[in-house]
């Protein structure tokens, strides 16, 4: 069993993790128990009714969440001519093409998504393997690989979320930070889980809201009522 330290043990010593909790509740139990020094990230853990292993029920997305996620997204995009100048008033951090390939393959990976054109995307499978498991490689599903440069690079700035369906039939994502407050990340919540059940497949059998988990970084998990939270989504 992992030994916690006396600060986590105080901070959640009052925390039920078999009580299923609505929205508000499931979040100031967790703000309650946040105790790290730093700003702790506010994430959720949600188990869904697929089977990843069908490619009908792998579900991969992205979702612009109301108030972003409180973190400093650095945006690198593979254009030329005046996409390259739209991306840099939209505010990427780099742009560029085969001189970028040379430095990624150097070693270079400061920057935490990618966009490219798709005439770029000759010049980008050249490090697709650089790329690919490090899950920065522009994906057309995810809206990465766009003409629409300017807007893609406001939306990721702006606090778009990637997410996927692990093989565990889990999706797992950061949502905000435990200083937006209570009504802040209900709100980027309620987004978030929206736009899951927006995805469910056809072949999805059963019960496709099984649970969730809400967290903050350091914080125990705490149970939240995927019927409560279904009641708040129109």
């Amino acid at each position: 069993m992992p030994k916690h330290g006396k600060n986590y043990r105080n901070k959640t010593s009052g925390v039920d993790r078999t009580i299923l909790h609505g929205v508000e509740d499931g979040i100031e139990a967790v703000l309650a128990s946040s105790y790290a020094k730093f700003d702790e990230t506010f994430d959720i853990a949600m188990k869904l009714g697929v089977d990843p292993r069908h490619a009908d029920q792998m579900i991969r997305s992205s979702v612009s969440l109301p108030h972003g996620t409180g973190k400093v997204t650095r945006v690198l995009v593979f254009a030329k001519g005046p996409k390259e100048a739209e991306a840099l008033e939209a505010g990427a951090d780099y742009v560029g093409g085969d001189d970028l390939v040379e430095k990624i393959k150097e070693g270079w990976l400061e920057f935490d998504k990618t966009v490219a054109t798709p005439d770029m995307m000759g010049v980008v499978g050249k490090i697709g393997r650089i790329l690919g498991p490090r899950n920065l490689m522009p994906n057309a599903k995810l809206g990465t690989v766009t003409f629409d440069v300017g807007n893609i690079v406001r939306e990721i700035k702006g606090g778009k979320v990637d997410f996927r369906v692990d093989k565990g039939g889990i999706i797992h994502s950061g949502i905000g930070k435990t200083s937006f407050g209570k009504e802040k990340l209900a709100e980027n919540l309620i987004a978030f889980v929206q736009k899951i059940l927006q995805l469910k497949p056809s072949t999805s059998k059963g019960i496709y809201l099984r649970s969730i988990i809400i967290s903050s970084t350091m914080g125990p998990g705490v149970k939240l009522d995927p019927i409560a939270v279904r009641s708040l989504i129109s």
